[in-house]
C-alpha cells in the first residue's frame, strides 16, 4: 500500500533511514564536536502537542534523539514535554518575543527572559530557536544584534549557531524545497537540491554521499491517521494560499513606494 507523504507513517520511513546515520540534538551538536557526516534533528512544535508526542515515541523505537521547541503559551503544556522530555529528546523554547513586543527590543528582551524562566522551572533548557510568523514584519533572530544569547546562559540558536549546515531542509509549506517559506531559512547559503517529496529526501539519506545535513520537520504537518493527515493538509493548503496572497500584497506595496 503507498504511504501517504507527510503522514506519520512517512515519518516512520524517516526514522528508518536515519538509523544509519549519527542522528544528534541541537545541544549534542553545539556542545560536542559529533562525528562527521550528521544529521541535526530538530521539530519546531507550533500547533500540535498531539502530533509532537507521537513523533517523539517513534523516534524513541528507533533509537534515535530529537530537539523539540515549544511555544509559550500555544503548545506550552507540562505535562505531554516531560513524557517527550523522558524519552531522550531535548526540549528548547521557541521564542517569538519581536512579534509581541511588536518590535520593541527592550520589551522583547524582558519577555525574553521571563520566558524562558518559565521554560527552566522544569527543563534545562540550553538552546531556543526563533518561531517564524509570515504574518509579522519582524525576524525573531534580529533580536540577538543588539543582545548576546550566551549571556542567558545558552548554547545556542538554532537557526545562528548551526549556519555551518550547508544543507538545510525544511518541511515549511508542505514541501522540501523553500516553496511558501518565508522566515524558515539559514542565513548562509543553503543547498536543498531539489528534493520534490518525502520519498527524495530518504532515497539521499539512504545514498552514499551524504553530508550532514540540518533536517526540521514540523509534528503538526505529520498527521496521525487519515482525518489527523487530512486536517493537516487542508490547513497547509489554505495557509499556502494565504502565503501566496500576502506576498503578492507585499510585492506591490514595494512597487508603489517605488512610484
Amino acid at each position: 500500500m503507498r504511504i501517504r507523504d507527510f503522514s506519520l507513517d512517512m515519518y516512520a520511513e524517516i526514522c528508518k533511514a536515519l538509523q544509519s546515520h549519527n542522528v544528534v540534538t541541537v545541544q549534542n551538536y553545539l556542545s560536542n564536536v559529533p562525528i562527521s557526516p550528521c544529521i541535526v534533528l530538530r521539530h519546531d512544535v507550533d500547533r500540535s502537542i498531539k502530533n509532537a508526542l507521537a513523533m517523539a515515541k517513534l523516534e524513541h523505537e528507533h533509537g534515535i534523539q530529537s530537539t523539540y521547541y515549544f511555544r509559550y503559551p500555544n503548545t506550552f503544556n507540562i505535562k505531554v514535554m516531560k513524557q517527550i522530555y523522558s524519552l531522550g529528546h531535548e526540549i528548547g523554547y521557541h521564542y517569538e518575543i519581536l512579534d509581541k513586543a511588536r518590535g520593541d527590543s527592550r520589551k522583547a528582551i524582558s519577555l525574553f527572559q521571563k520566558e524562558l524562566e518559565l521554560f527552566r522551572k522544569f527543563f534545562p533548557v540550553k538552546t531556543v530557536c526563533m518561531h517564524g510568523n509570515p504574518l509579522t514584519k519582524w525576524d525573531g533572530r534580529d533580536i540577538w544584534s543588539l543582545y548576546d544569547f550566551r549571556e542567558f546562559g545558552l548554547l545556542g540558536e538554532a537557526f545562528l549557531s548551526c549556519s555551518d549546515i550547508s544543507i538545510y531542509l525544511t518541511d515549511t509549506g508542505r514541501n522540501w524545497n523553500g516553496n511558501h517559506n518565508f522566515k524558515d531559512k539559514l542565513k548562509a547559503e543553503i543547498d536543498n537540491r531539489n528534493f520534490k517529496n518525502t520519498i527524495d529526501v530518504i532515497r539521499y539519506l539512504n545514498s552514499e554521499k551524504v553530508s550532514s545535513i540540518y533536517l526540521n520537520c514540523h509534528p503538526e504537518r505529520w498527521g496521525t491517521g487519515l482525518l489527523g493527515w487530512f486536517k493537516a493538509l487542508l490547513r497547509d493548503y489554505l495557509f499556502n494560499y494565504g502565503k501566496k496572497v500576502l506576498k503578492l500584497v507585499r510585492s506591490g506595496s514595494k512597487g508603489k513606494s517605488l512610484l
